[in-house]
């Protein structure tokens, strides 16, 4: 497989085997940090981490997995780069792309990092857009094949706000890989009409399946996986707040949710979450909405049954597999 000089931009670009690839990859690399042996076959090289939304999990999965390859790490925060205030994407990338050797971007809309790759010359790599978290999906997969041995025929259940960057890629994810999506919200947070659609052609190629429900007894029966996000974006003015808590509600996995699942069944958040009131934000909200839990009870977060530390520590394992795979 060679994957030599690809973007990595949105997982509809790649195809079933390609994905198995990385995850293979990623799972070969993830073995031998684990037992000491050094990958860092990549000495020499250099890349940009353009960040215009600030992250735990993702800077520092590409930081170390970087330092891991052998590779230098230039990081820029939100006011350490010109990218679209003083200097044109287009432009930054393109110089960019005579100093680095690949470049990562975190931040709003996909036609940025479109444009990025367009222009760079060297490997873009999506670390997050509005529409889509394609570095996430890898890790969450390989958090789940590590558990369940597979990812074919894996009932795989969204709840929450399906509209965006998760609820898209997860859903074009299991679609191709053969597994069973489905998003299990109210009508007014399914994902967009057109994007099911092709998942539903997909996912009859493949032996998947695309299920949207508002019925969360229905929707989580019998899965095998049940994932949530946080229902709101920081920075979001209170009335949001308000509409979402009240609305996506009857969608928080909670300890009723995972028991109508079953005991096979494990929990997954891209994080991080809202669980309890042990952070600034979490506080605030608390005391504004009277809330102590959103997404996902604390109970569910700490159980035995949770699997998002796994999942958190993937992602420097995946996204090590992406760079070494396009560089």
């Amino acid at each position: 497989m060679d994957l030599k000089g690809r973007n990595f931009l949105k997982i509809k670009d790649f195809t079933p085997e390609e994905i198995t690839y990385l995850i293979d990859l990623a799972a070969d690399l993830k073995a031998k940090k684990k037992a000491g042996e050094p990958v860092d076959m990549f000495r020499g090289k250099n890349i940009a981490l353009i960040f215009e939304k600030t992250s735990t999990r993702t800077r520092c999965a590409f930081e170390v997995a970087g330092y891991d390859l052998g590779m230098g790490v230039t990081y820029l925060d939100p006011s350490g780069s010109q990218i679209g205030k003083k200097e044109s994407i287009a432009d930054t990338a393109k110089v960019l792309g005579r100093m680095f050797d690949g470049i990562e971007y975190r931040g709003f809309g996909q036609e940025i990092v479109e444009e990025l790759a367009e222009h760079a010359g060297v490997p873009v790599w999506n670390g997050l857009t509005n529409e889509s978290h394609p570095t996430q999906i890898l890790a969450d997969f390989l958090t789940i094949r590590e558990h369940f041995g597979r990812l074919k025929d894996i009932r795989f259940t969204y709840m929450g706000d399906a509209r965006y960057n998760m609820g898209n890629s997860l859903m074009v994810g299991c679609a191709k890989m053969g597994m069973h999506f489905t998003a299990c919200t109210s009508e007014k947070y399914f994902p967009d009409p057109q994007l099911v659609r092709y998942c539903e052609e997909l996912a009859s190629q493949t032996g998947g399946s695309v299920r949207l429900t508002e019925d969360p007894q229905e929707g989580t029966k019998n899965a095998d996986v049940i994932y949530t996000d946080v229902w709101v974006s920081m920075g979001e003015p209170d009335e949001v707040w308000a509409e979402r808590i009240r609305e996506l509600l009857p969608y928080q996995v909670n300890k009723k949710i995972m028991e109508n699942a079953g005991p096979q069944c494990v929990f997954m958040h891209c994080l991080p979450a809202f669980h309890d009131l042990n952070t600034v934000i979490g506080a605030e909200i608390g005391k504004k909405f009277g809330i102590s839990e959103m997404e996902v009870t604390d109970e569910v977060f700490l159980s035995p049954q949770s699997i998002v530390f796994d999942e958190a520590e993937n992602r420097m394992h995946t996204i090590k597999a992406v760079m070494a795979a396009t560089l």
